[in-house]
């Protein structure tokens, strides 16, 4: 048996009860076969997948807080701390009803290779919780993020673990987290990242992630002869990536014409209203109702349906397998060009393959979303030298980091004969450089 067989058979067997876990596992895996079976002697010598797909710790704990009616109630919080070769442990803080140990480590494990892309020194973590603000008052969240901070904080720090927003946290919750761990810990240092811009935080982190997205895909068709300008582009999803990828996409002269949220999604022919969204999403925190109401030619529609929509790009901006294999069959029957990924994971697997079959042009999330992370990573330079990047200083440090990792994603597809897969490059190009210090620093 080979050794990648092998450490999968291993990983299934010893983590059963996480399908997202195992499906982040078999993807990477998988797709690492050559360069494993190019260093198969070492890298078994050494454990090296052993060690890689095992977090070097994680943390669950019980959250208890009180809600504006006096009543006590008790969710539960992780931190998955899962390779630290190149940096301090780096990932966000989910939280969502959904969340639990399996889908932490998913996102881990994933961490690990996305921040290794951006070519700046940060490591592999996640964290969340079953919490779900959405509905409870500022009080209550408050109430929440300090109670689930006296307990995280025990565990990370500027130099040891970064956590940073995800699906839940956003500027509200990350600035109830800060405080309470500087007020327990007396220290004020970058120890999260997404921070209010006025105690620490970084000009353009909000919009990192969707500008990022759409810069890796502008990069990808320049490649391929081609530009966003006059191209539909179809978007999922209704949050900070969402957002800020239709802003993008628009800007450089693409047409996107819907977006999506948990119950429904829009389809606007004459573009999505940036401007409406924003205020329906971020102001009023309200569902894609109301921007139908306030939009003669948007149409809302109930459940799922944004793949259906006839595009040139799709972007799937929300959460975990979203993008199912009828879905790719849809999108390649409307004569899809792209497909980059601006959620974890957003693609089914068997749907990725399909789309890569037939042709299409296809980036994983770890590559296509790493924009958030690497201006996170941003934020944490800045509070080490003290100072404040102007947005177009961080905008232009963040477009050539993008550049960069299409390049890169190309280049190693390239050096292992897989031209065009750039699921595999990303996979490559991200394990490379960690098993490389991983071997460096010895048995640890």
């Amino acid at each position: 048996m080979s050794y990648v067989d092998e450490v999968l058979e291993r990983v299934k067997t010893k983590n059963a009860s996480e399908p997202e876990f195992l499906q982040a596992a078999e993807e990477v895996l998988e797709s690492l076969r050559p360069v494993i079976e190019a260093n198969e002697e070492t890298y078994r010598k050494e454990a090296l997948l052993e060690r890689l797909t095992e977090p070097d710790r994680q943390f669950k704990f019980r959250v208890p807080w009180v809600d504006d009616k006096g009543q006590v109630q008790v969710n539960t919080g992780y931190r998955v701390q899962f390779n630290n070769a190149i940096g301090p442990y780096k990932g966000g803080i989910r939280l969502h009803p959904s969340v639990n140990i399996g889908i932490i480590k998913f996102l881990g494990f994933e961490q690990i290779f996305k921040n290794s892309l951006t070519g700046l020194p940060i490591g592999g973590g996640k964290g969340g919780s079953d919490f779900n603000p959405k509905g409870k008052s500022d009080r209550e969240v408050m109430a929440f993020c300090q109670s689930f901070m006296t307990e995280l904080c025990k565990y990370i720090g500027a130099d040891v673990d970064v956590p940073a927003g995800d699906i839940g946290t956003g500027a509200r919750e990350i600035g109830y987290m800060f405080g309470q761990y500087k007020r327990i810990r007396g220290m004020y240092e970058g120890v999260l990242t997404g921070k209010g811009l006025t105690y620490g935080g970084s000009l353009a982190r909000t919009e990192a992630t969707g500008y990022g997205l759409v810069y890796i895909t502008e990069e990808l068709l320049k490649d391929h002869g081609m530009d966003m300008k006059d191209k539909t582009v179809v978007v999922s999803g209704a949050g900070n990536v969402a957002i800020y990828a239709i802003q993008k996409a628009q800007q450089l002269g693409a047409k996107v014409v819907t977006c999506s949220d948990s119950t429904g999604w829009i389809y606007d022919p004459e573009g999505i209203d940036v401007a409406l969204l924003k205020d329906v999403k971020e102001v009023k925190r309200a569902r894609l109702t109301e921007y139908a109401a306030a939009r003669k030619s948007a149409e809302y529609h109930e459940g799922r349906g944004v793949w259906s929509i006839k595009c040139d790009i799709a972007l799937p901006c929300a959460t975990q397998n979203e993008l199912l294999i009828d879905d790719a069959k849809q999108l390649v029957a409307n004569g899809v060009t792209a497909v980059c990924e601006g959620a974890n994971m957003p693609t089914t697997l068997d749907a990725t393959k399909y789309l890569q079959d037939n042709g299409v042009l296809f980036i994983c999330g770890k590559a296509s979303n790493a924009g958030g992370v690497a201006t996170s990573a941003l934020e944490m330079s800045q509070n080490s030298q003290r100072l404040s990047w102007t947005f177009e200083e961080v905008d232009a440090k963040l477009q050539q980091i993008m550049v960069n990792i299409y390049h890169n994603i190309d280049d190693a597809a390239k050096r292992y004969g897989m031209e065009g897969n750039y699921v595999a490059g990303a996979n490559i190009a991200g394990f490379e450089k960690v098993a490389n210090a991983m071997l460096a620093q010895g048995v640890c």
